[in-house]
């Protein structure tokens, strides 16, 4: 396990005071590591778990060739260029089980979807396409190409060929795949466990009587929301206040229960220095200041001891203000979590969409505006601010459906200028 010292020694140009959206995702590429218990379970209670070893097919999918509509099926050998084929229709495969019959040249068979295909026949011509008199079937030409509306064994997936890879998080079409193979259980990953408690005496929990100069806590909702999002354990430790001892107990207790812990406040530079020092005396932690906006001290490392017993989590200490707190969960704390999870580790992917206005920014720090994504009257998607960008203003990030995201090295951009869009769908 290495030292925070030793991670950053890794990092080139690595600077705590001016530290790179892309270096902070590095370093905790570095930091974290997945989870090694893992579990069996049915597939009902699968969902958003990550398989822990590969779903190996026990049968091809489909088992046999098949229609892909109702029509009639033929050799499409019988295609002709130029003219029409005329086809003897000898009888109906239904699907569920195999037609019995046979079927020479000239011939074909009324067919259902799903059903098998008869022995020597490869080409379906769908039912609204056929000119049908009495048992007479006629395929005009130009139609079809042989091998047409026909699904073939195993074209979704072969018999003894993984249908599901290992770190695989497992979306609701994962679970019909394996539910498709004959498949009950899977093996899983065991779920991570994360800690989370707000810092300071100026907040306030729900039915706190209101005081001068205190705020009600809402970033314990936003972590929760996000965290539940994620599929994680969440272990809700409320707000604690600046004291020693009560952080103290806090973070022991959060270490030898989880596997990560998030605070949010008490890392900013000016502030209350209890968090900090509390960080520093506990565990091995970093504490910087990202070149970003909004959210920019942030602290990482490690909290407690590890012992076969537990007690060591990896640290994500986040600022204080609502939307700081979930663009840095967002940019940062949630891949992390990811790569812990066991999950396949893969960058958020980015929509491009066109600017509706321009975006003042300088080369130097990464911004996240909370943005506005629509599509525009020629199909292509644009995007625009929700306004008010302060770290304060948390009804922009219910406002607007995704953060455009404006990199290190960009300059302003211009009125129709194309951006990067992290999305919130499905994450928020």
């Amino acid at each position: 396990m290495k030292t925070v010292e030793q991670i950053a020694a890794e990092l080139q140009a690595y600077d705590p005071q001016a530290l790179s959206a892309s270096a902070v995702n590095a370093f905790l590429a570095k930091l974290v590591a997945p989870v090694s218990d893992s579990e069996s379970l049915p597939l009902f209670e699968a969902l958003d778990r990550v398989l822990a070893q590969d779903v190996v097919s026990p049968v091809s999918v489909p088992p046999h060739d098949n229609s892909a509509m109702d029509g009639f099926a033929f050799d499409g050998a019988q295609l002709q260029a130029a003219q029409p084929v005329h086809l003897a229709c000898v009888g109906t495969a239904l699907a569920g089980k195999a037609w019995q019959g046979t079927v020479g040249p000239g011939q074909c068979v009324r067919i259902m979807t799903g059903a098998i295909m008869p022995a020597g026949l490869d080409t379906v011509l769908p039912q609204e396409l056929a000119q049908v008199q009495g048992d007479q079937v006629v395929v005009r030409p130009g139609l079809l190409q042989a091998g047409d509306n026909r699904r073939q064994a195993g074209e979704d997936v072969l018999q003894g060929q993984p249908a599901l890879r290992q770190g695989t998080r497992l979306s609701p079409a994962a679970l019909g795949l394996a539910a498709s193979l004959g498949i009950p259980t899977v093996k899983v990953w065991r779920k991570l466990k994360v800690a989370y408690f707000s810092t300071g005496d100026e907040i306030l929990s729900l039915g706190d009587a209101p005081r001068e100069g205190a705020v009600y806590d809402s970033n314990r909702y936003t972590v929760f929301g996000l965290l539940t999002r994620l599929g994680v354990e969440v272990l809700d430790f409320g707000v604690v206040g600046d004291d020693p001892t009560q952080l103290q107990a806090t973070f022991e207790q959060a270490a030898r229960q989880a596997d990560a812990i998030i605070t949010s406040g008490g890392v900013s530079v000016g502030e209350a220095d209890h968090t900090k020092t509390m960080m520093k005396k506990l565990g091995d932690v970093a504490f910087w200041r990202i070149a970003m906006r909004p959210g920019r001290p942030m602290a990482v490392g490690r909290i407690g001891k590890a012992t076969p017993q537990g007690g060591s989590a990896i640290l994500f200490g986040l600022p204080g203000n609502p939307v700081a707190v979930m663009v840095t969960f967002l940019a940062f704390v949630r891949p992390a979590l990811l790569q812990m999870m066991g999950a396949h580790s893969e960058p958020t992917p980015l929509l491009r969409a066109r600017s509706q206005e321009t975006l003042r920014k300088k080369p130097g720090r990464t911004e996240y505006q909370r943005g506005i994504v629509s599509t525009a009257s020629d199909g292509s998607l644009q995007v625009r601010t929700t306004g008010n960008q302060g770290s304060g203003v948390l009804s922009s990030m219910v406002q607007g459906n995704g953060l455009i995201v404006l990199h290190h090295g960009q300059g302003t951009v211009n009125l129709g200028d194309e951006v990067d869009v992290m999305m919130f769908d499905g994450v928020i």
